[in-house]
């Protein structure tokens, strides 16, 4: 491996493990009263360093980490309608398992506002973070493909073929 694809590869993993405490404090901060920058310094100072429920999070994007909690936060009401407007008549956000919303918040967070990330690995890494959470025979990684997917077509649509 050349010295530029190791890196290239740790930068990659960073924000893998960073979207996945993203995903994380989110569900925290939805079941508890802590706040974004609660959230964010906790993780940072007790999380980010070390492993949470078999994750390696000691390698996580600290910044990508708190620039996707606080978008998420500040941001929410732009994203959670690309989400309502997927799910099934009578059901709501609320509805939703917490940790399928979290996850659909980042995803959609990251497709509208790092356009220099490319949509499709977006879409793919929050499918592999759902497929952690998610046992094999649950619908939810199906449905947050499918979600992200026609999400990124609508915020992307000239990236997106």
């Amino acid at each position: 491996m050349s010295g530029t694809t190791e890196i290239r590869g740790r930068a990659v993993e960073a924000r893998t493990m960073a979207r996945l405490a993203a995903v994380q404090a989110l569900y925290q901060m939805e079941h508890s009263a802590i706040g974004v920058e609660a959230v964010i310094r906790e993780f940072q100072s007790f999380r980010l360093g070390g492993e949470m429920e078999g994750s390696l999070l000691r390698d996580a994007d600290a910044e990508f980490f708190a620039e996707t909690v606080r978008g998420v936060v500040e941001n929410q009401r732009g994203i959670d309608p690309f989400i309502q407007k997927h799910l099934s008549e009578g059901w709501t956000l609320k509805r939703l398992d917490a940790t399928a919303r979290s996850i659909l918040r980042c995803g959609i967070f990251e497709l509208i506002r790092r356009p220099d990330i490319p949509w499709r690995a977006t879409v793919d890494e929050y499918v592999e973070i759902a497929n952690s959470f998610f046992d094999s025979g649950q619908t939810e990684p199906r449905f947050i493909n499918g979600v992200l997917d026609a999400s990124a077509r609508e915020i992307r649509a000239d990236e997106v073929s």
